[in-house]
């Protein structure tokens, strides 16, 4: 297993408010279905913004809910550990819940990003972040980089090819 990728409890223990000694951390959070390179670009701003970056990872179960059937195109576990050996990622979450408030609000952490299709007042764990005194960041989304466009590029190619997707 990964050393990066950790339950909620673990993550609170080596990250949490009190254990911090003046390291400022930020979360995030998505699919990571299929990483390209807007999600690398993403991930590398949100932890330029502290000392250590914690991705909250929507579940299978949770992926299949939000995106649809055929979604993951990677199983969770896959995902995570894709995403724990990027250079700017410390930790990875993975969470059942359709949102990530829950560990939002148990983790507290000093920056919460997001990118910035995700309107100001829909950015969930806005409330508790700023309750605590940090803040909250949107991320311009970078142009050209869709899984969901990925995905219909590579349906569209094994259609015309005649070949099984």
């Amino acid at each position: 297993m990964n050393s990066g990728i950790l339950t909620l409890e673990q993550a609170i223990l080596r990250f949490g408010r009190e254990k911090r000694n003046g390291r400022r951390v930020v979360f995030t959070n998505g699919c990571f279905d299929l990483l390209h390179p807007g999600h690398i670009r993403g991930l590398e701003q949100a932890r330029e913004l502290g000392d250590a970056l914690i991705v909250g990872l929507n579940s299978d179960a949770s992926v299949r809910q939000l995106k649809g059937e055929g979604r993951p195109v990677l199983p969770e576990r896959e995902r995570a550990e894709i995403l724990a050996a990027l250079e700017s990622v410390d930790a990875v979450v993975i969470f059942d819940e359709l949102t990530p408030r829950e560990v939002i609000a148990r983790l507290l952490p000093d920056v919460l990003v997001k990118g910035g299709d995700w309107p100001d007042h829909q950015i969930v764990g806005r409330e508790e972040v700023e309750a605590a005194g940090g803040r909250v960041v949107s991320l311009p989304v970078v142009p050209g980089y869709s899984t969901s466009d990925i995905l219909r590029k590579i349906r569209k190619g094994a259609h015309a090819s005649g070949a099984e997707s």
